[in-house]
């Protein structure tokens, strides 16, 4: 069974698979093999040929097919027969019908569903709940250019994250994946993509170079500040017989007793008192 609570997911070009170790080297939860749009198309052959060996290699590959309405699609699915795949994205994904398609075409790995599209995300209720979806990831790029916003990604698309979210939480599906920052060099800017995208209620985000992955982890990871006031909290409320307590100044409540458990869940300390 696969462990699909990625915080960082590591995209790389199938057809550079001298690229595929450093990738997994990189501490990124997730490698995802990439077959659509880093492939140029006259070399996706080569990448379908480069997954195959490297899904025998590893455990923790993921692949993100092209779009379910492409000739690419069938050629993309017919070259994962008989892989161990962590899981599947696929782009463009517009409805839950693509989904039951991708299964009935013998899919049966973890289905992340890309929404790139209006169209899309029009039905992304619908695609959340699907059977076989594991956790909705943000095409953020190609809806842009979808709706025509703007590619600077700074306040556009805080409302259509929140509907990731929402749509996520609605389904049952863990916390959903943000999309890609472009600015490979720009150490501020990922942070501040990886703040927003963590304060709206994202689990986890895309990332096109290996260098981002220590900054994708760490921000959606928990930290020692944040595992001590969790720790303060379920302390105080043992000691107070699970009576009204305060700490820090605020006081405690049920959420903020649950929220405290979270954290030292994710943290992998738990609580069992």
């Amino acid at each position: 069974m696969f462990d699909l609570a990625y915080r960082s997911l590591l995209f790389v070009p199938g057809d550079r698979p001298e690229r595929f170790a450093k990738a997994h080297a990189s501490g990124a939860d997730g490698v995802i093999i990439d077959l659509e749009d880093a492939v140029a198309p006259e070399r996706k052959a080569q990448a379908r040929t480069a997954l195959a060996d490297a899904a025998t290699r590893a455990n923790s590959v993921l692949v993100r097919l092209n779009a379910i309405t492409t000739h690419d699609y069938r050629l993309d699915r017919e070259a994962c027969q008989g892989l161990a795949l962590a899981g599947v994205l696929l782009a463009k994904t517009e409805s839950p019908e693509q989904i039951a398609q991708l299964q009935a075409d013998g899919v049966t790995a973890p289905i992340l569903p890309i929404i790139e599209t209006a169209r899309g995300y029009q039905a992304i209720e619908a695609i959340a709940a699907a059977p076989g979806v594991a956790r909705l990831v943000f095409g953020t790029l190609d809806f842009q250019l979808d709706l025509n916003i703007p590619s600077d990604d700074s306040d556009e698309l805080q409302y259509f994250r929140a509907g990731f979210v929402l749509a996520s939480r609605l389904a049952g599906l863990l916390a959903p994946i943000d999309g890609v920052t472009t600015a490979i060099d720009n150490a501020d800017r990922l942070n501040r993509d990886i703040d927003r995208g963590r304060r709206l209620g994202f689990g986890g985000k895309l990332c096109i170079h290996p260098r981002q992955v220590e900054a994708v982890n760490s921000g959606f990871g928990v930290d020692d500040a944040q595992i001590q006031w969790a720790q303060r909290v379920l302390e105080a409320v043992d000691e107070s017989g699970h009576h009204a307590v305060a700490v820090d100044g605020k006081m405690v409540d049920a959420p903020v007793i649950e929220r405290a458990r979270r954290i030292l869940a994710q943290s992998g300390m738990g609580y069992d008192r």
